[in-house]
């Protein structure tokens, strides 16, 4: 593991159980998170981008998720070997994770207060009431709540979708991590709120030095916050670049069919947006050769036997696609 890496992700393979067996979910992923920086991990809905972060975190659902293979480093730690006693002391603490939605990550009968503050019981036992309470409301106050003190004794329910959200990301950044895991954290919220919450990610980046891994599947967050990329599809990564290169010569025919599906200020008024065709495959239908053979317009026979490998393009961009390896 290199030095200017916090993160490296190699060869993982996941899989749940099922009434047929075991099924993979992600399968020989692999990436890296420098320090400081930001990736992003994009793809559609069923990719398997969350379940990449719920195998960092160790939070896969038992007993049916289980990770099969592959290497999870965190400053040369295995983290797939951890005891649990040593995962819980890092959970939380140097890696933190804010999820998707935070109504239901949020306990809606506790206060506000409590929940922060359950964070440096967790972690600092030694830690006086007093003092959690100061460190809770300047939390509060650092993610940009107003009249923390109020919020600090109020319940989920009485307060806004933004605010929940600035919670829940006081929550994450309580123990000061190294490494931030935001599971799309601007999903639902209107794109004032979006805005807000991105920038107030990126403040607390420059403040904290931390990393960060970004969950999304809007491009346009993608290149606004992130220095480097991976497009995942049906649970393997389909390309890896920075953020510049991807945007300006993607490679893979579905990183390039997601950028055309944006839309445009230049298109005709009124006119269809580009869609990629299809879906992604559920687990038990993943194919043989590429994932992406069913609704790739330059599918060839290769792709139908063989899994393309990934083959690099330029510094530091690499894709699967067997076109480029022809």
């Amino acid at each position: 593991m290199e030095d200017d890496t916090i993160l490296e992700i190699k060869n993982l393979a996941v899989s749940f159980a099922s009434e047929t067996g075991r099924i993979r979910a992600i399968d020989d992923v692999g990436f890296a998170v420098p320090k400081g920086k930001t990736l992003g991990l994009v793809g559609e809905s069923g990719c398997g981008k969350s379940v990449t972060a719920l195998s960092v975190m160790r939070l896969l659902p038992k007993p049916s998720g289980e990770i099969e293979q592959g290497e999870i480093l965190f400053n040369d730690d295995d983290i797939v070997k951890l005891p649990t006693d040593r995962m819980q002391k890092i959970r939380g603490n140097r890696i933190s994770m804010i999820f998707q939605e935070p109504m239901t990550a949020l306990n809606p009968v506790h206060r506000i207060g409590r929940q922060l503050e359950e964070v440096f019981c967790l972690h600092f036992p030694g830690m006086k009431l007093k003092e959690r309470r100061d460190r809770s409301i300047e939390m509060l106050m650092n993610v940009g709540i107003p009249d923390p003190v109020k919020r600090f004794r109020e319940y989920p329910h009485q307060i806004s979708g933004g605010m929940r959200q600035r919670v829940m990301i006081a929550i994450a950044l309580a123990c000061k991590p190294e490494l931030l895991i935001a599971d799309e954290p601007t999903t639902a919220l209107d794109v004032t709120v979006q805005a807000q919450i991105l920038a107030l990610i990126e403040k607390l980046q420059k403040d904290t030095g931390m990393s960060v891994m970004f969950i999304t599947h809007d491009l346009g967050v993608i290149a606004e916050i992130c220095d480097d990329v991976v497009v995942m599809y049906a649970g393997r990564v389909a390309e890896h670049a920075g953020v510049k290169s991807l945007f300006k010569n993607p490679r893979h025919p579905y990183t390039r069919g997601l950028l055309s599906s944006i839309p445009r200020l230049e298109n005709k008024r009124k006119s269809r947006l580009r869609i990629i065709k299809g879906m992604v495959p559920g687990l038990d239908e993943f194919p043989k050769g590429c994932r992406f053979q069913n609704r790739c317009s330059e599918v060839m026979e290769i792709c139908k036997i063989e899994q393309p490998g990934m083959t690099a393009v330029g510094n530091g961009h690499c894709a699967a696609c067997h076109h480029l390896s022809l």
